[in-house]
């Protein structure tokens, strides 16, 4: 299943994503995609629905969060080594671990505010993790038991806020609208492996990142089972795993970041694209 919020911000409605391409409004089985629906129980029922019968969302509807009510977004960085080298930065031998604030997502299309005064505001395509199930101390070899479906995510990031005030990267990461996230989440029953995923990215229609999630230092199963030992994962928690290279910051001889009036594209296989415009801060 494609499961998705649409709507104006703060007011979208659950759908659902039919094998043509048309939204259905599951607004009456459930009343938003969040952590309850994405349970095994909740996501059975939605299995048991009669998806022809629903009513089909007419026209063009703004694309929410594709999860609502997110409790955590937990981030991990230098997880692709080649991402880490155009960092230079050592590759890590334990997941590295950051915070967005929930403050900072936004729907996959919204525009994405550059922060008032910044010059190194980049972008970063990534597999987002949606955890389906209460994760504590669980082993890899059962950890994706515990994750309910998968979307693309874009980790935004200022460069300068991350790196140059502090040590604190929280601080370049979680600006407002700094984490589009969707436009749906794909059930894991539909994402056959994980670590074999074609993710991208592309700003004004150059192709920076070109990446594949079987380059990853540490797989999926290896993160939920990894941050279940140092935290509680709950259902709707979203875990976002590291970027492939092509990252701004990364270019040479000179790094590229992105200012106002700019256009993110970005995708990953099976999961769907992003595109966003970059606007100013007011």
């Amino acid at each position: 299943m494609k499961l998705l919020r649409y709507g104006p911000k703060g007011q979208e409605k659950p759908g659902l994503l039919d094998a043509e391409g048309k939204i259905r409004d599951l607004s009456k089985i459930v009343d938003d995609i969040t952590g309850a629906t994405l349970t095994e129980a909740g996501l059975a029922k939605l299995r048991a629905a009669d998806i022809a019968s629903l009513p089909v969302v007419d026209g063009n509807p703004r694309i929410g969060p594709c999860v609502g009510r997110i409790g955590k977004l937990v981030c991990i960085g230098l997880n692709y080594a080649d991402h880490a080298a155009e960092s230079n930065l050592p590759v890590p031998t334990e997941p590295v671990i950051f915070n967005k604030w929930t403050s900072a997502i936004c729907g996959p299309n919204d525009d994405v505010e550059i922060p008032r005064n910044s010059v190194k505001t980049d972008w970063e395509v990534e597999l987002g993790v949606v955890i389906g199930k209460e994760a504590k101390y669980v082993d890899e070899a059962n950890a994706l038991d515990y994750v309910a479906g998968y979307c693309v995510i874009n980790d935004v990031s200022e460069r300068e806020w991350q790196l140059e005030h502090g040590t604190q990267w929280d601080k370049g990461k979680g600006f407002d609208t700094f984490g589009p996230i969707g436009p749906w989440v794909v059930t894991k029953d539909e994402v056959a492996d994980p670590q074999k995923l074609d993710l991208w990215l592309e700003v004004d229609g150059k192709r920076y990142q070109n990446g594949n999630t079987k380059t990853m230092v540490f797989t999926v199963a290896q993160l939920v089972a990894y941050l279940s030992k140092v935290m509680s994962l709950q259902p709707g928690d979203v875990i976002s795993t590291g970027t492939p290279p092509g990252v701004g910051m990364g270019v040479k001889p000179e790094a590229v970041y992105l200012k106002a009036g700019q256009t993110m594209k970005l995708g990953i296989q099976g999961l769907g694209e992003q595109t966003q415009k970059t606007v100013a801060a007011k």
